[in-house]
């Protein structure tokens, strides 16, 4: 779904001039079982830890095209793809060269926090508390640890380049603005897209909107534009709710419930979220803190 979304609107504001790179992962799994492809644009599959490299080099060669033709700049367009294991993990050093740079491609992440297509192990995207296959609800500590992993937006606006966005597939109409508003800019651009997964979450299919809302509303998953390393558009929270309300319905947060539940690992999720309202001042006015 954010996939579908987030290419379509870039395939508009480009009028169709695009050229797509894709990491291993889901969603090029899915999407091209050889033979065949889904895939209706000019796209090419990268290894899994290199799409920013490949996408920058797709960029460098579509700027000396034009030049031999005369033109200042081509305007044909270059996103790269791939999910959270791909970017924050295997794919983060070919990213950090791709911002530091300030290669003129625009990288979007799908993230499901973990490696789905391989068993659901975890990912430095995977959240405190989560069960995983290589974070099994067992001992003192149950779930991913906290203290660890990376939080790619705010990597990504340290190195002050032009964009950097944050969306959910709750809100496509959002999405879709802050596609089109990446393609109308130049240089190193980062769209990072919280993508429920129902397999790793344990989830049903059928909330997969309604988790993906809940992450903004609990203020787990903060959603913000930055330009430059500052943040300039943030979408506040009109209903708050408790982490509690988003977690539940996740099977991979099953051992914080019940009898022999974890009030302790709840409360300090519950911590993260409020520091993310504070930070990112996510609360509609007169809405208690």
């Amino acid at each position: 779904l954010g996939a579908r979304y987030a290419v379509d609107a870039a395939m508009r504001a480009t009028q169709g001039r695009l050229i797509a790179a894709n990491a291993t992962g889901c969603l090029e799994v899915f999407s091209t079982p050889y033979p065949e492809t889904s895939w209706q644009l000019p796209w090419i599959h990268s290894l899994f830890g290199n799409v920013a490299a490949v996408g920058t080099g797709i960029a460098a060669a579509l700027k000396v095209k034009a030049r031999k033709a005369g033109h200042a700049a081509s305007d044909v367009r270059v996103i790269a793809q791939g999910g959270d294991g791909g970017t924050t993990d295997i794919g983060f050093g070919c990213l950090s060269g791709m911002f530091e740079r300030n290669d003129d491609v625009l990288y979007i992440c799908y993230d499901n926090e973990a490696y789905m297509n391989t068993g659901v192990q975890r990912s430095s995207a995977t959240p405190p508390g989560a069960r995983t296959a290589t974070t099994m609800a067992v001992g003192e500590h149950p779930g991913a640890e906290f203290g660890q992993g990376k939080n790619l937006p705010l990597i990504a606006m340290a190195h002050e380049i032009p964009y950097v966005a944050t969306a959910t597939v709750a809100d496509l109409r959002d999405l879709e603005a802050k596609v089109e508003k990446a393609m109308t800019l130049h240089g190193a651009r980062y769209l990072h897209i919280l993508v429920p997964c129902p397999l790793g979450w344990g989830s049903t299919s059928h909330d997969t909107i309604r988790l993906a809302r809940l992450a903004r509303e609990t203020g787990i998953f903060p959603v913000f534009e930055a330009e430059r390393g500052e943040v300039t558009a943030v979408t506040k929270i009109r209903h708050r709710v408790p982490v509690e309300e988003y977690l539940r319905p996740q099977k991979r947060f099953a051992h914080l419930f019940g009898a022999h539940g974890n009030p302790d690992t709840l409360a300090r999720i519950q911590a993260r979220a409020d520091r993310n309202i504070r930070r990112f001042n996510l609360l509609e006015e007169g809405m208690l803190v």
